[in-house]
């Protein structure tokens, strides 16, 4: 039987008082246990959100469960590049560094394609150019940090599943939503992995580091493909698909973990990536996780590091 876990939400160590963090899509689910547990540990939390109403909502269940939190909530659409620079800049106005940096928010495979306000696949455009954006944005701030600021982001086992369409990158020929789901999760991966590749030749200031919860019961699959189908249809697709992660997974406190464990914990290592260790890495405490060979590939992740620096007109 798999002991407690260290990196649970509630925990008051360590201690990160006078630390900043960063987290997207905290408004529900791993992004908000995630915040949760930064801030029992004493951190300011910078939560951008889409939606204003969640995101006082969920300061509010932050609050009542963490009295004494200290969270700011910021706009940002990462569907909207400019929305994304937006954000950036009202960060920086906010603090002189990040400490911990969590690229959480996600859309998981809507039935239909739909399209960023620059035209990118959705799931493309904000699971990964968004935040692909936004990490470039903050650079400076995650630089300032003493010792480097931390940048997590948060893939799936859904990244073993597919590689990265070049001839079609943003689904125009042929749509598959859970196909494109797989593609921008790997786009995650491959992008953590870069990012600490190039860090370390070029000595830049920062941590980066991949995770993934496992099969956390979220609302990912009601904002995602329930989102899109007739009303009964989608009462019943987010019904059954979060009674299966119930049983078959674990909660979204356990499924944010792993993104503790890549942020804070003293073994964990840049480039490296983190997610449960039970039976195919589905539930469990956090440790390290099996990298798919797609993501292992170099030449995979130079080519969509520039084709992301070009589409969202950012560099590094």
């Amino acid at each position: 039987m798999m002991g407690r876990s260290p990196w649970r939400v509630n925990s008051t160590q360590p201690d990160l008082h006078r630390r900043v963090a960063l987290i997207t899509g905290a408004n529900s689910g791993l992004g908000f246990e995630a915040a949760l547990g930064l801030a029992h540990r004493g951190a300011k939390l910078l939560l951008p959100v889409r939606n204003p109403e969640k995101g006082q909502n969920a300061l509010n269940r932050l609050r009542a469960d963490c009295p004494r939190a200290d969270v700011t909530l910021l706009p940002l659409n990462l569907a909207s590049l400019r929305s994304v620079a937006e954000c950036a800049r009202a960060v920086a106005e906010l603090t002189d560094r990040i400490d911990i940096q969590i690229n959480n928010a996600g859309i998981m495979a809507p039935t239909r394609r739909m399209e960023t306000e620059d035209g990118f696949e959705l799931q493309f455009g904000v699971n990964h150019l968004g935040h692909f954006a936004l990490s470039a944005h903050l650079r400076p701030l995650l630089e300032a940090a003493k010792g480097g600021g931390v940048l997590v982001t948060v893939a799936s086992l859904a990244a073993g599943k597919n590689t990265i369409h070049f001839n079609d990158l943003q689904c125009r020929h042929r749509y598959s939503p859970f196909g494109a789901y797989q593609q921008s999760k790997l786009a995650n991966l491959l992008f953590a992995q870069e990012l600490a590749r190039r860090a370390g030749e070029r000595g830049w200031n920062v941590h980066s580091r991949a995770a993934h919860p496992g099969w956390a019961a979220t609302s990912i699959v009601a904002n995602g493909q329930a989102s899109t189908l007739p009303k009964p249809l989608g009462l019943i697709e987010q019904t059954l698909g979060t009674a299966i992660l119930r049983v078959m997974g674990q909660s979204a406190a356990k499924g944010a973990e792993p993104l503790l464990y890549a942020a804070l914990a003293p073994q964990a290592r840049d480039g490296d990536y983190y997610g449960p260790q039970g039976a195919g890495e589905r539930r469990g405490p956090p440790g390290p996780a099996i990298v798919p060979p797609t993501a292992r590939k170099t030449s995979l992740a130079t080519r969509l590091w520039d084709v992301s620096e070009r589409l969202t007109n950012t560099a590094w």
